[in-house]
């Protein structure tokens, strides 16, 4: 039986309670001045506002899974879930499956992400930190080495890991012929969690997951591994699976996809 591949990709909000500790700010200052105070204050530092890595929350993370002959897509968890119940059921998969491991721009934010807040929230996982030290294997193909294909960012890949040739991944979609991303991107996120629309927000975290997963058939057709009728396949079956569901940001996707 081969690995399954496991597209994904997370959402994320800015930790405000992490912001106050670390900057020490008052407890009595509420979010919206917390939030106000540190982007100002990045402003200042480097000419932009966008929060660093390691104060960033995790409020969704989305799959799509092509594995013997079936595919679906979910978004970790529930919605109730904290932060580490989300990272420790997206470690548990890795160590219980062993995935080949899919990514847009994975590199340079989820995975660090993730990283940063497993440490910060005590999420143990051995199989995905292996460098060797347990699977031989690891030693030449780790889910942590840049140029190793176990996790595989496309858009690192197809840009020859030089950041100036990166694509967005609605952008390379649409191109491509897929639907691209619906409802929002990310930069929304934080004001849809804030209102209270978390669902909406893991549906739209599922699409992208969707997109990436077509690109990355479509990357394997390109470098030989998938014949044009095999990819046809691929498609074909992602399609069927999505269709089989009633949720309406399938059928959106479905119906972008039919006029991309």
């Amino acid at each position: 039986m081969t690995a399954p591949i496991i597209a994904f990709d997370i959402e994320t909000i800015p930790d405000v309670e992490g912001i106050r500790r670390v900057c020490d700010l008052p407890r009595d200052l509420d979010d919206a001045a917390a939030l106000e105070w540190f982007a100002q204050k990045r402003r200042a530092a480097t000419g932009g506002d966008f929060t660093p890595h390691y104060l960033h929350k995790v409020v969704a993370i989305g799959c799509a899974m092509r594995k013997d002959h079936d595919f679906r897509v979910w978004s970790i968890g529930d919605v109730e879930d904290p932060e580490p119940e989300l990272l420790r059921r997206f470690f548990d998969g890795i160590e219980k499956f062993t995935p080949q491991l899919v990514s847009w721009n994975g590199s340079g934010f989820d995975l660090p992400v993730l990283h940063h807040r497993a440490l910060v929230c005590g999420v143990p996982a051995a199989r995905y930190w292996d460098w060797g030290d347990e699977d031989k294997e690891f030693k030449f193909n780790s889910y942590l080495g840049r140029y190793h294909t176990r996790h595989l960012d496309l858009m690192d890949v197809l840009a020859m890991y030089q950041p100036r040739a990166g694509a967005p991944l609605d952008g390379m979609a649409r191109l491509c012929g897929f639907p691209g991303k619906l409802g929002m991107d990310g930069s929304e996120v934080a004001a849809a969690v804030a209102r209270g629309e978390l669902r909406e927000v893991r549906n739209y975290c599922e699409t992208d997951v969707a997109n990436t997963m077509l690109l990355y058939q479509r990357f394997r057709l390109m470098r030989g591994e998938l014949s044009a009728e095999e990819y046809a396949q691929e498609l074909g079956l992602i399609r069927e699976r999505l269709a089989a569901s009633d949720a309406p940001h399938w059928k959106a996707f479905l119906a972008a996809w039919d006029v991309a």
